[in-house]
């Protein structure tokens, strides 16, 4: 796989099971790209969902993808601290100048004082059901969340203190 060069503007797109695209984020800066991880950034970027809807994001994010696996996080930071909204998805493909992956539902938002809440696994049983998600990836997407919530409690990855101001402050040089 062909990994984007760092310093380039990407878009992100999110795609459902069924393929159907879900959302695309415009302009997202790369801070890092190997064929393993990408490191993107932006801020007050476009994003378009798949009903014609659009909105900007408010403030900076960085943005986590590893291409072993099945979650990706985004680092927001706002002015009571960094906040986190993490994926349940398949592990990223780069092409086209895109980062794509597909979206399962199942979402995790931390806080900054590192609490956090599971959201939408109602979505996820429906679309579960609804789409007929193979036993096998219900077995992955639950063994990756349990994954993602070991990575928040021990502070790992882009959960390490520290890591994503590290990141915003790179993004920042590239501004």
């Amino acid at each position: 796989m062909v990994a984007p060069r760092e310093g380039i503007t990407i878009q992100i797109h999110s795609y459902k099971h069924n393929g159907q695209l879900h959302r695309i984020w415009e302009d997202s800066l790369v801070l890092k790209g190997t064929e393993k991880i990408i490191i993107g950034a932006n801020d007050k970027t476009e994003v378009s969902e798949s009903d014609g809807r659009m909105w900007t994001t408010r403030e900076p994010a960085i943005c986590y993808f590893h291409a072993d696996h099945w979650f990706n996080v985004i680092g927001m930071l706002r002015t009571d601290g960094i906040y986190y909204y993490c994926n349940i998805s398949s592990p990223f493909i780069y092409e086209n100048n895109a980062i794509k992956y597909i979206d399962y539902d199942l979402d995790v938002k931390v806080y900054p004082d590192m609490t956090f809440v599971l959201l939408d696994e109602d979505e996820y049983e429906e679309h579960r059901k609804q789409m007929n998600y193979p036993k096998e990836l219900d077995r992955i997407l639950k063994q990756q969340l349990q994954i993602l919530l070991r990575w928040i409690r021990q502070k790992q990855g882009p959960f390490s203190p520290g890591v994503i101001d590290e990141w915003y402050e790179r993004y920042l040089t590239y501004r």
